[in-house]
């Protein structure tokens, strides 16, 4: 029925009350209508931004996943281009450099620009790079390694350890030795290892130009547009995926590491060592490959995000007055957070860069954390990269087993540490002073934890002529002096008295018997001088690997390692709240690229450099490239590689606790200027509202005192009247 009929069959009473009614129904149906919208805005941003998380995870995933791979390789790729390991250190130092080019800017101007599609190019990159350091094992030919052991049954070579012994010494004299001992140098012009590792060196300054926008934006986004009481947690589980990324890394390093290099290239039986040879090198190129897939998938769901997420008013309007809450509704900067996030042109941006560095580092608390955390960084670094070697040289497992034991046990603890301090600190509602105090007690706890590692030790290898002496005259022991053995060589073979030799001729033996790792030596002269003076006196192919107690003592290192890396992780998410917290929101982008920059600056790149350029002092057997010089080391003092690797990883922690002292009595300090200004802006507002309420009370006063005069003047005019 129309409406028009309706308004003329009623009274015009009802029809006035009919037209006052239709701006209140139509009033109430836009509220209804605003509400929908408001709760449709509110899934959909609760949706977008589940739907980063998901995507940062994974992006967090991909990128540590191939970060550990590379440090999984360190040893693969000492043997395979003959390098020592500060030349590694400078390897695993270019990711680093490789943000140095772009952080800070990226983390300033990219917070002003679409951060998603950012964060998407440098996945891009960061597959682009993984696929080139992979590119030299297509480039250089087969890999090659001396050796004195027959291949197969067939083969031709010279079966005798010992050939020289035919010479007369004539000919000894006069150099004509066999090509073997003469060979360094021959075939130099085909050796194209030593520039080969430019490629691992540039593909992995690209990943770290493409992992550069990742956190700084990533977890700048979280925080600009997830609940202040959420932001904690949804940061403690996106490290928890990156701490899980390692996992997978360590284990397709482990995996690898058992394959050989050149798997399809050679027949596997005419391969004469194992995975636990100081000479193997696996399928270290393999990995790279499946890397750099999975970080390229990474980059897809950030090309469908939007730039930035509205903040429901609900959220915004919670904790205001109802003076706040209608100037913030009027702002027109409800759909940002901060004025930060509005686009700026250019020039603009790099005009204000300089002076926003200047107050960024005017901050003491900032400034401290950013120091302390350098030191500390230094230490994590740098013992992270080298424990798989540790593992490998002090306790004699394969490169294999110590990164399946770094990916199944030791990175699970961290990853747990990670989570639970992040759900503890919004468990307990921890503010910024209660999560300092909970970041520092963690730490300690596991610095002292950590101090008894120094207790558990192995003995070193028993290598003859290396680590236990046997008589020798000229660098050559009389046990062996009929042969002219090149010493230079490491072909390690284990005599039946338990000791390990460096090549069957050094050992003396005058035979040997069967073929590939099955081969036997005997008649060794050397194993008779060294306790056994009967029998066949054989050796074996390869190292010796019984090591008395060393696998008990191994044991208690894992058991230790995974309660000091949980009790240590626990503080991770609290310490990174704090630097969130102790700064301005709008330099929020800018201070975590800074650090970011800072710390892989001033830790990331000379940790591993430094480290290693220490450890290689530590080294009793240097192998010698072909064309001179040295090369990969094949033998270390254990006992100096202990000191020397625990020593500098806990003497830069002790540096990294008295800053910490400074820093929590300069943040306390801070805490409380802020209080005072608080309660001086409370007690001034306080102030103006009685001004106000003065004020109010006068205008009325005096409205009512005209209210007065005017009754009396009607009231004198009506009795004149």
């Amino acid at each position: 029925m129309p409406r028009n009929f309706i308004r003329e069959t009623l009274p015009k009473e009802n029809q006035r009350y009919l037209c006052r009614m239709e701006p209140v129904a139509k009033e109430r149906a836009t509220t209804e209508n605003g509400r929908k919208s408001s709760q449709r805005e509110q899934r959909s941003s609760s949706s977008s931004l589940k739907m980063f998380l998901v995507a940062l995870s994974f992006a967090y995933f991909a990128k540590a996943l191939s970060g550990s791979y590379m440090k999984s390789t360190i040893t693969q790729l000492e043997r395979r281009f003959d390098i020592p390991s500060y030349l590694i250190g400078v390897i695993d130092g270019s990711f680093e450099m490789g943000n140095l080019l772009v952080i800070a800017f990226v983390s300033y101007f990219g917070a002003r620009l679409h951060r998603p599609k950012i964060i998407a190019i440098g996945c891009v990159l960061m597959a682009v790079g993984t696929f080139i350091i992979a590119l030299p094992h297509f480039l250089i030919g087969r890999y090659k390694f001396e050796t004195s052991i027959r291949s197969s049954v067939n083969s031709t070579n010279n079966l005798s350890p010992c050939p020289a012994r035919l010479l007369s010494p004539v000919a000894l004299a006069s150099g004509d030795v066999l090509p073997e001992v003469q060979s360094a140098g021959v075939g130099c012009e085909g050796e194209s290892n030593l520039s080969m590792w430019i490629y691992v060196f540039l593909g992995n300054v690209l990943r770290g130009i493409g992992e550069t926008p990742v956190q700084p934006l990533g977890i700048s986004y979280i925080d600009d547009f997830a609940r202040e009481e959420n932001a904690a947690f949804y940061i403690g589980c996106v490290q928890t995926i990156a701490v899980i990324g390692p996992v997978f890394g360590y284990l397709l390093g482990s995996l690898c590491a058992k394959i050989y290099v050149d798997i399809g290239f050679v027949s596997m039986e005419s391969i004469t060592i194992t995975p636990g040879d100081a000479r193997w090198v696996g399928a270290w190129w393999l990995g790279y490959l499946i890397a750099g897939v999975i970080t390229l998938l990474s980059a897809i769901p950030f090309w469908f995000l939007p730039r930035s997420l509205p903040i429901p008013a609900e959220q915004s309007l919670a904790q205001c007055s109802p003076e706040q809450a209608s100037f913030i509704k009027d702002s027109p900067h409800l759909e940002h957070k901060y004025q930060a996030d509005e686009p700026a042109s250019f020039l603009e941006m790099a005009k204000d860069f300089i002076p926003t560095l200047k107050t960024l580092l005017g901050n003491p608390v900032y400034f401290i954390y950013l120091c302390v955390t350098i030191i500390q960084l230094n230490s994590l670094i740098g013992m992270v990269t080298y424990k798989p070697k540790y593992i490998e040289q002090h306790y004699g497992q394969s490169a294999s087993k110590a990164n399946f034991l770094m990916g199944t046990i030791n990175i699970p603890a961290v990853a747990l540490g990670i989570f639970f301090g992040g759900l503890l600190m919004k468990r307990l509602k921890l503010d910024i002073m209660g999560a300092a105090k909970f970041a520092i007690g963690t730490s300690l706890i596991g610095y002292f934890l950590s101090l008894f590692f120094f207790a558990m030790s192995c003995e070193n290898a028993k290598v003859a002529g290396i680590t236990i002496p046997y008589n020798r005259v000229n660098g050559v022991s009389g046990c062996n002096s009929q042969c002219v053995c090149s010493e230079s060589d490491w072909d390690p073979v284990c005599g039946e008295n338990g000791i390990t030799y460096v090549s069957p001729c050094l050992a003396g033996c005058q035979a040997s018997t069967g073929s590939g790792k099955n081969t036997v030596f005997f008649n060794c002269s050397c194993v008779a001088t060294a306790g056994l003076s009967s029998g066949n006196l054989t050796a074996s192919a390869g190292h010796c690997t019984q090591r008395q107690d060393c696998d008990r003592v191994f044991s208690y290192f894992l058991a230790l390692s995974v309660i000091t890396s949980f009790i240590i992780s626990l503080g991770g998410t609290p310490g990174y709240m704090v630097l969130i917290r102790c700064i301005k929101p709008q330099l929020k982008s800018l201070a975590l690229g800074f650090h970011t920059l800072t710390t892989r600056t001033l830790a990331g790149i000379p940790a591993p450099i430094y480290f290693g350029a220490i450890i290689d002092t530590t080294c009793l057997k240097w192998g010698l490239k072909k064309c001179g010089g040295k090369g990969a080391c094949w033998l270390y003092n254990t006992t100096a590689y202990r000191i020397a690797y625990l020593g500098l990883t806990m003497g830069l922690r002790t540096v990294s606790f008295l800053l910490c002292i400074l820093g929590f009595l300069l943040l306390k300090r801070h805490l409380r200027r802020e209080e005072c200004c608080a309660h001086q802006l409370a007690n001034g507002g306080a102030e103006l509202e009685a001004l106000r309420e003065e004020d109010v009370l006068a205008s009325n006063s005096e409205q009512s005192l005209r209210t007065s005069t005017t009754d009396c003047n009607n009231t004198e005019r009506e009795t004149r009247l």
